[in-house]
């Protein structure tokens, strides 16, 4: 498939979910889960403990507003998915001011440092990889000045579309929180989500009241330091992400990176050869999801008809995009021949259609 997600599961590593079920509190499932928290620190470039969750991203989008916010949170909205973060925040009770932008822009540095001058904030949330736009906002200049305007403010990512395909740097960017889905580029099957948290965070935390019971990190930090969870971990998933991470650790990141990158590149040549727009701006484009203006007027059903027929499928526009736009997604474990094989296939569609 290439959708942004969920994507192909490699058979090998979805049959691991297949294993002998062990006690989540046996020693031997203590030693699996030990290994993929280590493993999973790599993938967030962190010294810092990584959770693993049994549930979606938007688990831990619950997580960072109701353990790191006692009232005041700033939401940087210029896609689907960080709406719907601002409306997380929202839902617990909290003052969730917000930064907007078109959906055509990323959040810049400098619109960041004049919120923050107005007011002070216990924490940022902003979406690195926005899965419906196909943009990439500059986290990375964005975590600079909050730490030159507001250095008490949390910073809280989420990479739920890029980590595995794309660098999210959490000790370099000096980021609070980053979390992430399972279904995407890490390319397991639904059902499990991690967020690598910083200790300033996790002091924070322990200052907030309220913090719920399943997504409260105080309480998961203290099973994880004897590599366990407060509630029954999704054991078969946690079996396939560590070997999946064991996987892209020998593929090597950046190599990873790299890949991802050349399919996007591919995606956007394609694109633009056709006549077809980019949603995202140039130098804000992501390398894990293209999202196209459907200025040709295809009807994303019947194309998807047609690929059906060869095993393939992309996504159409998201929430108000929906038939404004299609997406490709090219993340997990597609590869640039992978793609070379869609778009020979669209061009056929197109041709047909013509």
């Amino acid at each position: 498939m290439f959708i942004p997600g969920p994507v192909d599961v490699d058979p090998a590593i979805a049959a691991e979910q297949t294993r002998a079920m062990l006690p989540h509190r046996s020693a031997q499932f203590e030693e699996i889960f030990r290994r993929a928290s280590e493993n999973a620190q790599k993938l967030f470039y962190t010294q810092h403990r990584v959770f693993i969750s049994a549930s979606s991203g938007t688990g831990f989008h619950e997580a960072a507003v109701r353990n790191f916010v006692n009232q005041d949170v700033l939401c940087c909205v210029n896609g689907a998915f960080a709406e719907r973060w601002k409306q997380v925040a929202e839902s617990n009770g909290k003052q969730a001011d917000v930064l907007s932008a078109d959906w055509k822009e990323p959040i810049t540095a400098a619109r960041v440092k004049d919120a923050l001058g107005q007011k002070k904030y216990e924490a940022i949330l902003v979406v690195h990889n926005e899965t419906s736009t196909g943009l990439v906002n500059p986290v990375q200049e964005i975590a600079a000045v909050v730490k030159q305007t507001s250095p008490d403010t949390l910073i809280c990512v989420d990479a739920v579309s890029s980590l595995g395909g794309d660098k999210v740097d959490m000790d370099g960017w000096g980021l609070d929180m980053v979390l992430t889905s399972a279904q995407k580029a890490l390319a397991l099957p639904p059902g499990i989500a991690l967020a690598a948290v910083s200790d300033r965070a996790m002091a924070k935390a322990e200052q907030v009241a309220n913090r719920g019971w399943y997504f409260d990190l105080v309480r998961m930090e203290k099973h994880r330091l004897k590599d366990s969870t407060p509630a029954t971990p999704a054991i078969g998933l946690v079996y396939a992400l560590d070997a999946q991470l064991q996987r892209m650790l020998a593929e090597g990141l950046e190599a990873r990176f790299a890949r991802h990158a050349a399919m996007a590149e591919l995606t956007r040549t394609w694109a633009a050869s056709r006549g077809l727009a980019l949603y995202a701006p140039e130098g804000f484009r992501s390398q894990t999801v293209t999202t196209i203006d459907n200025t040709l007027g295809i009807e994303v059903s019947k194309l998807n008809g047609f690929l059906s027929e060869r095993g393939m499928r992309i996504a159409n526009g998201y929430g108000q995009l929906k038939n404004l736009t299609f997406r490709i997604g090219h993340m997990g474990e597609l590869t640039v021949t992978d793609m070379e094989e869609l778009l020979a296939a669209m061009d056929d569609y197109l041709h047909q259609a013509a």
